[in-house]
């Protein structure tokens, strides 16, 4: 079932959980996805990024991941992830995107907080919800350091109040020491500014660079604010990992094989994940 980003954000509001929100580039991931979803019964979100236009373009994937949840029986809202672009955009929401998030984390904030406002006004005539960002995490979505220096820019709660308000968005990522990618060592993740941007913000927080996140450390988001967590790099390379080992247990003749061994492991590690986000076990 289609549902909008505002619409599944309220019901993981309402049951003080958060939703998980997965990349999926690929079949592969796609399905792993929806079936994990489908097996425990939760809402989910399936998410595009602008940056894996190289690996599956938006114009092909776009309308298979609609067709997936329209076709789902669970909740699921499909979401455009990090768009810098605004042809980009209007490109999904053609498509049938039901949320999509503006990134101009990386801009001073008065261009970020004019261009959010254009995004805000483009989505609003596809009833299509809105996520934004202010300050910027340690890492880009493609897991790259900003300016070579893998240091969180954390958001500013007062900057963050304003921001909300006066851009109409529908739910806010704020930087509170998490990265995108593969981290190196444990995150050191700022709660109390967490909170305090909860306090200010009165909107749905979202959490990107989630893969990687202790359980606690998850629980303790899901307390304070958090209802979208963004899980994608550790995913992924569970297929990876799975195709690895497949290769070396003997020969291997097809492709649909490896691609089969990776869907599997992505979908045992996309369960594990949603149960923590949704207070299951």
């Amino acid at each position: 079932m289609l549902v909008n980003l505002k619409e599944i954000l309220k019901t993981a509001e309402n049951s003080g959980s958060a939703v998980g929100a997965f990349n999926t580039p690929n079949l592969e991931c796609l399905n792993a996805v929806i079936c994990a979803a489908e097996k425990l019964q939760i809402p989910v979100i399936i998410s595009h990024a602008e940056l894996h236009e190289p690996v599956s373009p938006l114009r092909i994937i776009g309308p298979i991941m609609v067709a997936a949840a329209e076709k789902s029986d669970v909740a699921v809202c499909v979401h455009l992830d990090h768009c810098e672009s605004f042809d980009y955009m209007k490109d999904a929401l053609d498509i049938g995107f039901t949320g999509v998030m503006y990134d101009g984390s990386a801009l001073p904030f008065d261009q970020n907080l004019r261009n959010t406002i254009k995004a805000v006004e483009l989505s609003k005539r596809y009833s299509c919800g809105v996520e934004a960002e202010l300050g910027a995490l340690a890492s880009r979505e493609s897991g790259h350091s900003h300016s070579g220096e893998n240091v969180p820019v954390y958001t500013d709660p007062d900057e963050a109040k304003k921001f909300c308000s006066e851009t109409g968005i529908d739910a806010f990522a704020p930087s509170f020491g998490t990265a995108h990618g593969i981290y190196k060592s444990k995150p050191k993740l700022d709660f109390g500014l967490l909170e305090k941007i909860s306090r200010k913000t009165k909107l749905p927080l979202v959490m990107h660079g989630g893969s990687g996140v202790s359980e606690d450390d998850y629980r303790k988001g899901i307390e304070v604010g958090l209802r979208k967590i963004n899980y994608y790099s550790y995913m992924s390379r569970a297929g990876m990992l799975a195709v690895k080992q497949t290769l070396e247990n003997g020969d291997v003749t097809f492709f649909h094989d490896l691609a089969l061994a990776a869907e599997l492991a992505m979908r045992d590690d996309a369960e594990k994940a949603m149960k923590v986000f949704a207070g299951i076990g």
